[in-house]
This record gives structure tokens, C-alpha cells and sequence, in this order.
């Protein structure tokens, strides 16, 4: 069965409980949906079984208008390290949030988002609990949609559906993070997603001189995905909007990584379900973290 559900392009599951409320499970195929898009399908989903006609947002396939990118030289197949990831998760306040965004105010005249404040705490948070080597690289990776940068290729930006998006990211010595302040890692943050666009547009043009897709699956690299804006929380199957949504991701081993959720209703903040250090650095980890909760 796991081998055929691997195969599929879209594989859903609805669980009823004794209690009347119901789980749907959902696993899909990054070939054709991202996060943004399966979130807009189960949208459209919940409008059909609230006895809408149609999707309020009309889908848009358009594969063919998407340019494709030059294809870079292949290299030899990429060999990967099991990690033994500590499961954990950790919720950061709206308070600790906008107490650092307040800082960086203060600090550079700029404000910075949600998504920067907590990633730069996590990032500080693991280089000073796993305590590399003081010249050792980290990395930090993300994925950020590109679809706004398409809008003369594509019919509808707002329809569109399928993968879309471009990887970013930066990368410090491990000295450098933990003497860093959280306002220099969230501008630094900020500057990476600014690049980002411009590095997008280069490669889809083919002017680009490295392969971003090549990150590094080590135990110095850890990567975040934010799943608190993506849209699944605002999925109504006709009973309202769901109490909570989160990530299945016990497989995942090969390399550090976070996700960020809406914790369940009524709380705010952001909540993080980590699987980003082994056992030897957990305790560290969760104390450094304990403080911006």
C-alpha cells in the first residue's frame, strides 16, 4: 500500500470520530500541486461541498506558458546521511514576535515579517545549541512562491495551481550566527528573500552561473517551510474553518527541518514542529528556544 500511495498524484483520507468531528489526511504530489496550490484545491473542494457551482477561483493549468529554464549538466547522483532527528514541538509568542520586530524597527528603520523574526530565532537557536566548529559553514533554505513574477506568462497568477516555487537562502560560518544579533540575521534573512527574485528571473533566462537547487542535505543546513499562510486553515467543507492543521513529516531524515503552523484555536503565534537535531543537541536546543517562547 505505501508503495502504490507513492504513486498517486493525490491520495486523500477522511477519518470520522465518535465525537462527530473528522480529520482529512492529504498527501499529493509536488509534480503538480505546491503547498499554495493543494490548499486552493481543497478550497475548491469545500466551496463544491458547501453546494457552490463552481471554485470562486477558477483554475488555471498552463504548464506550457511557463518557460522552461535551461537544463544545468548533470553531476553524479547525491549521496545522503540518515539522520536521527528529535521530534518537538514549540510554540513562539505574538509577544516574543513583536517584541523582535519592534528591535529591528528601532534598529534599521525597516519592519520584517512573521516569517523573518521566527526563522532568524531558530537558526540562532540551533547554531548555538549544536555548537559547530567556529569556521564550519550553516546554511539556512526556504522556498518562496514565484508566481507573481510570472504574471505575463501566465493566464491567472491567482488561478494558478501547480509547483511553483524557487529556492533561497544564506549561509554564515557558524562564529559569525552565534555572535550575530537577531536583528542582523532577520536583515540578512530580509536580504536573501530580496535576491531571490532577481535570482529566479536569472534562471529562468539561463543567465544563471550557479545551480540553486543544489543545497547542501547535511547536518549543517536546515531548512523551514512556512505552512501558516499557505491556506489550509481557510479550507471549509461546510462545518467551518478547520481547528488545526499540521504537517506529517516523521519520514524526513535526510535533512534539519522546521514548519511553521498556526497553532490550534484560539492561541496565536507561530508554532514549530522541529525535527532539526539529534538527541545529543535536543536539550540545548529546546533551553535557547524556551527563551523567545
Amino acid at each position: 500500500m505505501t508503495h502504490t500511495i507513492h504513486c498517486l498524484i493525490l491520495y486523500v483520507q477522511v477519518t470520522k470520530f465518535t465525537c462527530g468531528g473528522f480529520a482529512v489526511g492529504i498527501c499529493f504530489s509536488h509534480l503538480v500541486f505546491d503547498g499554495q496550490g493543494a490548499a486552493q484545491f481543497l478550497k475548491a473542494v469545500g466551496e463544491m461541498a458547501r453546494g457552490i457551482p463552481e471554485p470562486s477561483i477558477k483554475p488555471i493549468w498552463a504548464r506550457d506558458a511557463i518557460p522552461n529554464p535551461p537544463k544545468p549538466p548533470l553531476g553524479p547522483p547525491p549521496s545522503f546521511t540518515a539522520f536521527n532527528f528529535e521530534k518537538s514541538v514549540v510554540e513562539i509568542s505574538l509577544d516574543s514576535i513583536k517584541r523582535v520586530k519592534d528591535q529591528v524597527a528601532s534598529e534599521t528603520n525597516h519592519k520584517c515579517s512573521t516569517f523573518d523574526v521566527v526563522t532568524a530565532i531558530i537558526f540562532k537557536c540551533r547554531a548555538l545549541a549544536v555548537d559547530f566548529a567556529p569556521d564550519a559553514e550553516v546554511r539556512l533554505g526556504f522556498a518562496a512562491s514565484t508566481r507573481h513574477l510570472l504574471s505575463n506568462a501566465l493566464p491567472s497568477v491567482e488561478g494558478y495551481y501547480g509547483n511553483c516555487v524557487y529556492p533561497g537562502g544564506l549561509t554564515k560560518t557558524s562564529q559569525e550566527l552565534k555572535e550575530a544579533s537577531l536583528v542582523e540575521i532577520v536583515t540578512a534573512i530580509r536580504e536573501a528573500k530580496e535576491a531571490l527574485s532577481s535570482r529566479f528571473l536569472d534562471w529562468l533566462s539561463g543567465g544563471a552561473k550557479e545551480n540553486h537547487y543544489n543545497v547542501s542535505l547535511d547536518y549543517g543546513t536546515l531548512v523551514v517551510t512556512d505552512w501558516s499562510h499557505v491556506g489550509f486553515n481557510e479550507v471549509d467543507y461546510g462545518f467551518g474553518e478547520p481547528s488545526y492543521i499540521f504537517t506529517l513529516n516523521d519520514d524526513v531524515n535526510i535533512v534539519p527541518s522546521v514548519v511553521y503552523l498556526k497553532p490550534p484555536k484560539p492561541k496565536q503565534g507561530i508554532r514549530l514542529v522541529l525535527q532539526c537535531v539529534e538527541g545529543q543537541h535536543s536539550a540545548v536546543f529546546s533551553e535557547e528556544l524556551q527563551k523567545h517562547a
